[in-house]
């Protein structure tokens, strides 16, 4: 495909998509996004590093009232709700990819429980786009390259993204595509997301000050 032949949309900004509709329910009544690093929801942390970025920012949320939408008083985020918030992380990446189809190019996917992930390794997806290839996929990965997230999918997988439901998410996307670029980050920080309180126990036991 040529430059002149692709669509205006793959050259627009690559937007960020933070999920964070998801139920908890692992965390035994607690809720995993409202958990604190250096005093601050995690929720909060994760749109805050999207923001940081100078990217927009689009969260997906449950119905309010809910303690998530207050957490992110004053943020400068789209704010996207998920009636249904049980049928699963398809549904709400697809409500996600909806709301910013007509927006950008490529939408960089950041699961909002992964606490070691911030505006260095989100930069590092968004500057290794390609805009002239929108069915590019880049996904980060461990130092020793076990991939993980967050994921950047270029526009010409929106209208796939927006079809999804389930509790999968994108996985039959990536397992079906036909390249998937692989891109290390900094130690475990695509690896690292925090379902459990024990998860949250032992990670707060390696990390007593919290992260950078």
């Amino acid at each position: 495909m040529t430059e002149a032949s692709l669509p205006a949309t793959a050259f627009r900004k690559p937007a960020i998509l933070v999920l964070g509709a998801g139920l908890s329910r692992r965390m035994a009544g607690a809720d995993k996004l409202m958990e604190e690093v250096q005093g601050t929801p995690l929720i909060r942390r994760a749109c805050e590093s999207a923001l940081a970025t100078g990217h927009s920012c689009f969260v997906t949320l449950p119905p309010p009232p809910h303690p998530r939408w207050e957490a992110l008083t004053g943020l400068d985020v789209h704010r996207v709700t998920v009636a249904d918030p049980a049928l699963g992380m398809g549904a709400s990446l697809a409500a996600g990819v909806r709301a910013l189809s007509g927006h950008a190019g490529a939408v960089l996917i950041h699961l909002a429980d992964m606490p070691e992930i911030g505006p260095e390794q989100m930069q590092s997806l968004l500057a290794a786009r390609a805009p002239e290839n929108p069915g590019q996929i880049i996904r980060g990965a461990s130092e020793g390259g076990q991939a993980g997230h967050p994921v950047l999918f270029g526009a010409a997988h929106f209208e796939a993204l927006s079809r999804l439901n389930g509790d999968r998410g994108a996985q039959a996307i990536l397992a079906n595509a036909p390249q998937v670029d692989i891109l290390p980050l900094q130690g475990e920080a695509a690896l690292t997301d925090l379902d459990t309180p024990q998860a949250w126990a032992d990670w707060r036991a390696a990390n007593p000050q919290g992260i950078s």
